[in-house]
């Protein structure tokens, strides 16, 4: 029956109540916002809806991969291969493993050496995608009558890690962004070698242009003795000291096997900030074995191709954890660990295009929006008075409740309002009054069959409420679709779609059939309005 409990009442009040005050602040002009902020205390600070890139614009730069330096990172890891398979197979070499522009070359005197690791280093094109697929081979292996070995990374190879460093720089990309406390980024991959980055809000793009240019590629190596093999080392510059220092060109452990890296200060020292890292197993492990063979050495920590510090190794370090100091600022320590923990670029991405968007489109298209929101609503409210009179009155109401409910939503959520959010917000308007019809059409037919006013007031919300169910999961499944399959702005509108789905129930059953049973309470009448 059409019985409301007091409490049940409340709630729907103080809800309508609470969703107006999560709103009123969004509705405010930027001065008076500001006013406000300035008044209340910075926990206090109530939050507003963010506007997307299309609504309020922000930062647009196209980021492009550096072929040199893929090339360059690519031939240094092929002859770390190089070294490996040599050591494995136990083969020995004359003169070192020497570097071409693209590739690496060894000399190996011995024929059945060569013989014995050729098939070894014909192995590595594995490691390419396109090799595996059947396409054009990505490293070329040949062998000289006098017993050098070259190994040469293709076209193909080069075409292959450029695409796997675009698919691995969007996911690098995405979690640096979202660290700054974006939200809503847009990053999409444009052709083989190029990735769009899209920053609502953001209008100074020198932070995002510093964050996205880094490399942030950590690396320990061990510091070379004296009289070790020239072509073993590499001299690096130093951070904290002036000239280079020779390094072993073997990469011990690899920044990637981070887990972890905060922002901190050094509590021995003088208090300068500094970063803690954390391993993985796999780092902790291959950290500690080269600490523990290690013992008495140099060991450098080495950020993008320059030592940050090379201490000794005292002692075994087998927790799996470090500390970076480098005369950091506390900024450059929290943007450092920003970087390890997002992990590092597999190359240098080189921005080719940079532009700030202006809120002047923005403003076009919010007047747009909210002109087709006006007119949308108007029309749904005309039709609902005119065929449903009194009955029209309270789905306005709860219409009006319903988009308080979703701007509520997003407010709380921290979601972006796009223009295809607000498209799902004029959807949704529609469809929240399609419920109301489907139960006032039910309530007309019971009538009409001979039941009482009350029986057939509760019986139109009773059996139309499996139908508004049924065709109101259907469209939250095309939602959470959308949402998990897509990005950027189709997220946008699959958040307020889903969000208006959800609400529909509250204000579109519960809400309408509360404000009728006060009608009917007071009321008493002897026919329906409708």
């Amino acid at each position: 029956m059409l019985r409301f409990s007091t409490w049940k009442f409340l709630a729907i009040v103080a809800m309508t109540v609470a969703a107006v005050l999560v709103v009123a602040p969004s509705m405010l002009s930027p001065s008076h916002y500001e006013e406000l902020k300035s008044r209340l205390p910075a926990w206090l600070t109530p939050p507003t809806i963010v506007l997307g890139l299309d609504l309020q614009g922000g930062s647009h730069v196209t980021l492009e991969v550096d072929q040199a330096d893929l090339i360059s990172t690519q031939v240094k890891n092929l002859r770390d291969d190089v070294r490996r398979i040599l050591r494995e197979e136990k083969v020995a070499i004359s003169g070192g493993i020497g570097t071409t522009a693209r590739g690496v070359q060894v000399r190996v005197a011995d024929p059945a050496d060569r013989e014995k690791v050729l098939p070894k280093l014909r192995q590595l094109r594995n490691s390419f995608s396109g090799a595996l697929m059947g396409g054009p081979s990505p490293l070329d292996v040949e062998a000289s009558p006098d017993g050098v070995i070259r190994v040469t990374v293709t076209d193909a190879g080069i075409t292959d890690k450029s695409r796997k460093a675009v698919e691995q720089s969007i996911e690098v990309i995405r979690r640096r962004v979202d660290a700054l406390g974006t939200r809503e980024p847009s990053i999409q991959r444009q052709g083989d070698d190029r990735v769009l980055v899209q920053v609502p809000g953001l209008q100074d793009p020198e932070t995002l242009k510093e964050i996205l240019g880094k490399t942030a590629k950590l690396e320990f190596r061990l510091v070379g003795d004296p009289g070790q093999n020239p072509s073993e080392l590499e001299e690096l510059d130093q951070v904290e000291q002036e000239g280079k220092l020779g390094v072993e060109k073997q990469v011990m452990v690899k920044g990637e096997d981070l887990t972890d890296a905060q922002p901190g200060f050094d509590q021995q020292r003088s208090g300068e900030p500094v970063v803690n890292f954390r391993f993985n197993i796999r780092g902790a492990q291959a950290f500690g074995e080269v600490t523990s063979k290690n013992v008495g050495r140099l060991f450098a920590i080495i950020l993008d191709n320059k030592i940050i510090s090379a201490p000794r190794i005292l002692t075994p370090i087998t927790g799996g954890s470090g500390q970076i100091s480098g005369r950091f600022t506390v900024e450059q320590a929290n943007n450092l660990a920003i970087l390890l923990r997002a992990g590092a670029l597999p190359a240098k991405l080189n921005i080719v295009e940079e532009r700030t968007v202006g809120p002047g489109l923005g403003q076009d298209s919010i007047d747009a929006g909210k002109r087709a929101a006006y007119v949308g609503a108007g029309l749904v409210v005309v039709y609902m008075l005119v065929t449903y009179g009194v009955f029209g009155v309270f789905a306005n109401l709860a219409l009006f409740v319903h988009i308080a409910f979703i701007f509520a939503g997003l407010v709380l959520l921290g979601s972006t309002l796009t223009l295809p959010g607000i498209a799902g917000i004029v959807l949704t308007i529609g469809m929240a009054v399609d419920s109301n019809v489907l139960i006032y059409e039910r309530i007309r037919e019971e009538n009409h069959a001979g039941r009482s006013i009350l029986a057939s007031l509760d019986a139109g919300f009773t059996r139309a409420f499996a139908t508004i169910v049924d065709s109101n999961v259907t469209m939250f499944v095309a939602a959470a679709i959308l949402y998990f399959l897509g990005s950027g702005p189709v997220r946008g509108f699959a958040v307020s779609l889903a969000l208006g789905i959800l609400t529909t129930i509250v204000t579109a059953v519960t809400m309408t059939r509360m404000m009728i049973a006060v009608w009917y309470h007071y009321a008493r009448p002897t026919k329906l309005p409708i």
